[in-house]
């Protein structure tokens, strides 16, 4: 009984602590359970911690890591480059929901395209990744990925401003999408 306890705590606080959304540290915790001191190593990881931005050991190219999921989120809402830098990005579906029920990509857009507008007409553009055909709107794009797929795509970060990014997955420009700032 006492194990079946302890198991049940930890499924828990397992729930509670993956149902935050803000960054959070690693830290240990004591409980008590039947008299016994145990201790939990709590290691929690939120969207933006899965996230990562490195330079390559060519100054001239930087990886970026974004990841997305079953809620419609990607990991970060903000990206940062340097202008001409060549850009590796690596987008990760972390969730299970196959690709035709909850597919992802990244969009890079052009200043002043209409997001919703955009994402309207890219609904209907299912048979090439939901990317409108002859678009002059996407600078880059990935292909759609679905729950547990990566895929990497490598361009030139345009000209110093700031940009917006989404997933033109039908519905999901709403909500996925980010600014893409070039300094």
């Amino acid at each position: 009984m006492k194990n079946l306890s302890k198991i049940l705590f930890v499924m828990a606080a397992t729930v509670l602590i993956g149902c935050g959304n803000e960054k959070k540290q690693e830290e240990n915790e004591d409980f008590t359970i039947s008299g016994e001191n145990t201790t939990v190593d709590a290691v929690e990881s939120t969207l933006d911690d899965e996230d990562a931005v490195n330079s390559s050991s060519d100054s001239n190219v930087v990886e970026i890591s974004l990841t997305a999921n079953d809620q419609m989120q990607f990991g970060k809402n903000e990206i940062k480059v340097k202008a001409g830098q060549t850009v590796r990005l690596t987008l990760e579906h972390v969730g299970q929901m196959q690709e035709n029920v909850m597919g992802h990509n990244f969009v890079l857009l052009k200043q002043g395209t209409n997001i919703n507008e955009f994402g309207q007409a890219a609904a209907q553009a299912a048979d090439n990744d939901y990317i409108p055909q002859n678009s002059d709107k996407v600078i880059a794009h990935t292909e759609i990925i679905g729950g547990g797929e990566t895929t990497t795509i490598e361009f030139t970060a345009p000209a110093a401003g700031t940009y917006d990014f989404i997933c033109s997955f039908p519905g999901h420009y709403a909500l996925m999408q980010g600014k893409f700032i070039v300094e």
